[in-house]
């Protein structure tokens, strides 16, 4: 698991059942499928402290007893950004077989763009970037690669978190994975 590798050092508990997804109206979005708990069981947070680092510091505020605005946020340089496009349709193809689709983020503003954070929608979908800065002018190319668990429809979110004006930018992939006899 990630918990050491991220240093938290707490009791975590996971559902592995399903029980609380089965038994609440949780979001199938993993990202909201992560809960901070008081002592009580009520929910202090949601996210996903792993995948998102600015979830990952509020969980270790309230978890030192600090409360969220505590102290002010420095300003970050912005920039902007294009993207190439919002969604890509990866088509119809064999289930078993995954398919990659490439969205290119162009820096149109004065300063460096840099990607703090990617997230998906679900584990089938995985994205792959070289994670340097983009110099004004310059592109960030994201390489999502979808495999599918079973064949079907399917629609997946990819979440992107920079520093542009627009902090997050949500990206689309989406297909047809077919059982093909062959």
């Amino acid at each position: 698991m990630y918990i050491a590798h991220d240093n938290f050092s707490c009791p975590i508990n996971f559902d592995i059942r399903n029980e609380f997804f089965n038994n609440n109206k949780v979001l199938s979005t993993s990202a909201f499928q992560t809960f901070l708990l008081d002592k009580n069981n009520r929910v202090l947070a949601v996210g996903n402290p792993i995948h998102n680092p600015k979830v990952k510091e509020l969980y270790l505020k309230i978890i030192r007893g600090e409360t969220a605005n505590q102290e002010e946020e420095t300003p970050r340089t912005q920039t902007t950004m294009e993207a190439d496009r919002m969604e890509a349709d990866m088509g119809r193809f064999d289930w078993r077989e995954e398919q990659t689709a490439e969205f290119v983020l162009k820096n149109t503003g004065d300063n460096l763009l840099v990607i703090f954070d990617v997230c998906t929608s679900c584990g089938c979908t995985r994205v792959e970037y070289d994670g340097k800065p983009a110099r004004p002018g310059e592109s960030v190319v994201l390489r999502v690669t979808y495999r599918a668990d079973n064949p079907g429809h399917f629609r997946k979110e990819v979440t992107v978190r920079s520093n542009a004006e627009q902090e997050l930018l949500k990206l689309i992939v989406t297909g047809e994975a077919e059982e093909r006899k062959g």
